[in-house]
C-alpha cells in the first residue's frame, strides 16, 4: 500500500500529542486491545467525530500497514505464494474500507470475528484483492 516518506513522521508526532493529551479524550487502553477480528473491527470502525477517534484511525492504519508489510516482506524475499495482490494503487484507506465492509458483511459469524484480527484482515483483503 502507498505511503509518503514523511508518513512514519507525521503519525509518530500525532501519536505523541494524541498520547500527551490522553485526559482529554475518553479512550483507555483496553479500548484499543485487538486481541479478535471483532475488537479490529470496532476499531477501524470509529467515525469521525467520535472521542476516540484520532487513536482508533491511528490503530486501525498502523495494524493494517504493519500487516501488509509484513505479507509483503515475506512473500517477496521467501518466494511464498502472495495472499494478496493489490495495485500499486491502492491506499492503506482503501484497505481499512475492504477491511470495514467485509466485517460488516460477516459480523454475525462468531468463528471468523473470533479469529486473531490479522486472519481477518487478510481475509478481506484477499477477497477484495485475490491474487490470480
Amino acid at each position: 500500500m502507498r505511503r509518503s516518506a514523511m508518513l512514519p513522521w507525521t503519525i509518530a508526532a500525532t501519536l505523541a500529542a494524541v498520547l500527551g493529551s490522553r485526559s482529554a479524550i475518553a479512550v483507555q487502553d483496553e479500548d484499543l486491545d485487538l486481541d479478535t477480528t471483532e475488537d479490529l473491527y470496532q476499531v477501524c470502525s470509529v467515525q469521525p467525530g467520535a472521542a476516540e477517534y484520532v487513536p482508533a484511525s491511528f490503530a486501525c492504519r498502523a495494524f493494517i500497514e504493519g500487516a501488509v508489510q509484513y505479507h509483503d516482506a515475506v512473500s517477496d524475499r521467501k518466494n511464498l505464494k502472495r495472499l494478496i495482490c493489490y495495485p500499486k494503487t491502492a491506499t492503506v484507506a482503501d484497505g481499512r474500507s475492504a477491511f470495514v465492509a467485509w466485517a460488516k458483511r460477516n459480523a454475525g459469524n462468531g468463528s471468523l470475528m473470533d479469529e486473531v484480527p490479522v486472519i481477518g484482515l487478510v481475509r478481506a483483503l484477499a477477497e477484495k484483492y485475490p491474487c490470480n
